[in-house]
């Protein structure tokens, strides 16, 4: 069976998500761990096998993935009558994967560095800026309400999902907002943070 080892309010909660989005809780054991948080609280915890202690970090056997847009690719393949994904021959399969990449190898890095004051040439060679992280985002949403058109698919959610926890950090944008407060507004995003919510309250 597959599991995910999911720590509440962090990188896994898109994950958890996906999860509800695709109607697969059946199909998913759950693992809560506590995981080491940038605020110093929560430690590793000994019973995630994540090399590096960190979430999310999903188990099919012996096999295992980690990074979020691998496990995205990994649970749309594995479940695609839920229909977030585009499999292998799609006419997007393409586009899927370059908007999971990107979000792993451009726009979380450059979020983070954001977030941190960080600023260097070598910075935007490398990652470019959030200047054309925006600019992107805003092309691919022209005229359409989601990123691969008039259906709302995982890249829309993994892309969208840091400016929930990061508002501060949301493009002043009309299309990418409103693309943003789609999202949000969304019966298992909403679902998912109340839970979550709750459970820290507990």
């Amino acid at each position: 069976m597959l599991t995910l080892y999911h720590a509440p309010r962090s990188r896994s909660t898109s994950i958890m998500v996906l999860i509800e989005e695709m109607g697969i809780a059946d199909q998913i054991e759950v693992i809560e761990v506590t995981v080491a948080r940038g605020d110093g609280s929560g430690a590793p915890d000994a019973k995630n096998p994540h090399p590096e202690k960190k979430v999310p970090y999903l188990t099919d056997g012996t096999d295992s993935v980690r990074e979020r847009g691998a496990i995205i690719a990994y649970l749309t393949d594995r479940f695609p009558d839920a229909g977030f994904g585009r499999p292998v021959g799609h006419p997007q399969r393409g586009a899927f994967l370059s908007w999971l990449f990107f979000y792993q190898g451009v726009m979380e890095p450059l979020l983070v560095l954001d977030w941190a004051k960080i600023d260097h040439p070598i910075v935007q060679a490398t990652f470019r800026d959030m200047k054309t992280v925006v600019t992107r985002l805003a092309e691919a949403l022209d005229g359409q309400p989601y990123l691969l058109g008039d259906d709302y698919s995982a890249v829309d959610l993994l892309l969208s999902s840091p400016f929930q926890w990061l508002p501060d950090a949301a493009p002043d944008n009309p299309a990418v907002k409103a693309w943003i407060d789609r999202y949000a507004d969304r019966p298992a995003m909403k679902a998912i943070a109340e839970r979550e919510s709750a459970e820290v309250q507990a």
